[in-house]
């Protein structure tokens, strides 16, 4: 079996450096502020062009990730559209930089909104959306209302997606605290989206099914072990931590031996 890809989330002021400190094949950040509106920034000294051919010298892949503050699923206008805008500005701005894909959270419908609402939400935000990068959707932890969270609600999600080039983002964090067991995770997601494009391999700080986004480094969590190690090994797919910045290379270490390419 070739070696996985394994890298983590770092600072977007320089990834390249951030990736070398942590021994990662790849770096995901955000370009900017990630509860905030405002539109993408290059942070990086050499700018957009620069970071592009700085990181394919150096053999770094790059990921960005959406804005949390991103909600395309919801009925209030005030949120969708800004939304669908912020979105479309961070896929050009990730496909400047020569980045793999950009990672959305799901979202969720209002209390009251029947969850076909954001469903339809989201398939009329793919068909505007110019997929200039890929995009993958991420499950995510908390939220009765949520589009990804549960393994029925992201089937019913995929019922319309999936019929675009949209991929999906598998996050060990918030599997667990979102009701998935990670054990059977990848079968059961595959079973339902035919793609994993991406792992976020975080320990749990908190109990199964709590609702609680809250990810911990490899082995100061919930996470069994061998239930993670499987995970990995079955969705076979490019692997990023966004544990804690000063265990990352520890659990990048960890990541390594337990493939078997330590």
């Amino acid at each position: 079996m070739s070696a996985a890809v394994i890298g983590a989330h770092v600072d977007q002021t320089d990834p390249i450096a951030a990736a070398r400190e942590r021994s990662a094949d790849v770096a995901q950040f955000f370009l900017g502020d990630p509860q905030g509106w405002k539109q993408p920034v290059v942070a990086y000294a050499g700018g957009a062009e620069g970071l592009r051919a700085d990181a394919a010298a150096a053999g770094i892949g790059l990921y960005v990730h959406a804005p949390y503050v991103i909600n395309v699923a919801t009925s209030n206008n005030r949120i969708r559209i800004p939304s669908r805008k912020l979105l479309q500005q961070h896929v050009d701005g990730a496909a400047e930089i020569g980045a793999t894909a950009v990672i959305v959270h799901g979202g969720h419908v209002l209390k009251d909104d029947d969850p076909a609402v954001g469903i339809d939400n989201w398939r009329k935000t793919i068909e505007r959306l110019e997929l200039r990068c890929p995009v993958l959707i991420e499950n995510t932890a908390g939220g009765d209302r949520a589009m990804a969270r549960r393994l029925e609600a992201i089937a019913r999600l995929w019922e319309v997606v999936g019929q675009f080039d949209v991929g999906f983002c598998l996050d060990t964090c918030h599997a667990h605290a979102g009701g998935i067991e990670v054990a059977t995770a990848v079968d059961a997601v595959m079973a339902i989206t035919g793609r994993i494009d991406l792992v976020h391999c975080n320990d749990s700080r908190d109990t199964f099914d709590s609702g609680a986004d809250r990810h911990a480094n490899i082995g100061a969590g919930q996470l069994d072990a061998d239930d993670l190690t499987g995970l990995l090994k079955t969705a076979g797919a490019p692997i990023l931590v966004e544990t804690p910045a000063d265990g990352q290379a520890a659990d990048i270490a960890w990541i390594r031996d337990r493939l078997g390419h330590s």
